[in-house]
């Protein structure tokens, strides 16, 4: 039997209208189930002060046994880094656009956190990416990602050249507007926009893609997720690049610098209502499967 829940924590961007009316309207009903909720201290100004105590983020991580993300895809990316290591897991109810992550409607929002709290909902583990950026004669800075790491050309019209190598072995050579690198998780984010494929999430592997590459040959890789990659910047005129996890700016590379992606320790855990099926929200966000077969299911 699942532990009881007594302290939550409450995430989104509370200053937008529509977060702020969910997160109004679900309130209550966790101070009626005797929930004590947590919000962050940037979120105090949203007027919650009655029904939710403000505290710093190292508090709410130590205290809440349960994460209510309201917003969208970003929102839960951003509660991912937050929470990693806490073993908090996380509801994500859809203020947003398309929602792969934050899967719970608003109007569904009441019963599935009841269906949270009574331990009805699956508990999916999702796998983190660690993305360490190696500059000589200064200290190597690193960053978690739920979804992807992201090398792009910065401030230049001009294409990077770059070379990749997935556990020391050389993989190849690009001439590219950048890189992605994604988990199963994101395969469905901007590495699909990139011509990657979608990936079951229950998969252990790592999608590397690349952006607009120069030669048509040059095509996206599945890798095991166990795989540490190294990419390195060649020298050329007018190169600039940067690095971003889950679209959270690393740093800029620099050639002589090198980007590993690796395993990170931690999961996270996400909460789907029950019968929750992936596919079956691969069809509604993808609008797969329009025909009559669809429609009778």
């Amino acid at each position: 039997m699942a532990p009881a829940i007594h302290t939550c924590a409450l995430l989104g961007r509370f200053e937008e209208t529509t977060v702020r009316e969910s997160a109004a309207a679900l309130l209550p009903h966790l101070a009626a189930r005797g929930l004590k909720t947590l919000i962050q201290k940037s979120g105090a100004a949203a007027g919650f002060a009655d029904l939710a105590t403000a505290v710093d983020d190292a508090e709410l991580t130590a205290r809440a046994q349960l994460a209510i993300v309201i917003g969208g895809d970003g929102s839960l990316l951003y509660a991912a880094r937050l929470i990693a290591g806490s073993g908090i897991p996380m509801l994500g109810i859809n203020r947003g656009r398309l929602g792969f992550l934050t899967d719970v409607m608003p109007q569904d929002m009441h019963q599935c956190v009841d269906a949270a709290l009574e331990g009805r909902c699956q508990a999916d583990h999702r796998p983190l990416l660690e993305a360490r950026l190696a500059s000589p004669g200064k200290e190597t800075r690193s960053q978690l990602a739920l979804n992807d790491v992201v090398l792009a050309k910065w401030e230049t019209g001009r294409i990077l050249d770059f070379e990749t190598r997935v556990d020391g072995r050389f993989l190849n050579s690009h001439g590219a507007d950048g890189l992605v690198v994604a988990s199963a998780t994101g395969s469905t984010a901007y590495a699909l926009s990139c011509g990657g494929p979608i990936v079951d999430p229950t998969l252990d592997v790592l999608v590397v893609v690349p952006i607009c590459p120069h030669t048509l040959a040059d095509r996206p890789v599945v890798v095991s997720r166990s795989s540490s990659i190294a990419i390195v910047l060649h020298d050329r005129f007018d190169t600039r690049a940067q690095v971003t996890c889950d679209g959270v700016m690393l740093g800029e590379l620099l050639p002589g610098d090198q980007l590993d992606i690796l395993p990170a320790a931690h999961r996270i855990t996400l909460l789907h209502p029950p019968g929750y099926d992936y596919f079956r929200l691969l069809r509604s966000k993808l609008h797969w499967g329009r025909g009559g077969a669809d429609l009778q299911r």
